[in-house]
């Protein structure tokens, strides 16, 4: 499994928010938001800042995928 982060992105965009004003509202690093970019796995308090900026749920920013799909 793999975890992608697309769901963030399109919420940005509903939103009119762009990453960099997540990343000072939400108090996160410029390293985790390029992690989050690339779909690495990132500190669930990174995820919960998130989350607690959009005032939304996990399941809202990031889902697991499955990785042989794209293969």
């Amino acid at each position: 499994m793999a975890v992608s982060y697309k769901k963030l992105w399109k919420l940005l965009i509903d939103r009119d928010m762009t990453k960099t004003m997540l990343r000072k509202e939400a108090g996160i690093t410029t390293a985790a938001l390029a992690k989050l970019g690339k779909n690495e796995n990132v500190n669930t308090e990174v995820l919960v800042k998130i989350c607690n900026t959009l005032k939304c749920d996990i399941s809202d920013i990031m889902e697991l995928t499955d990785e042989r799909a794209g293969q």
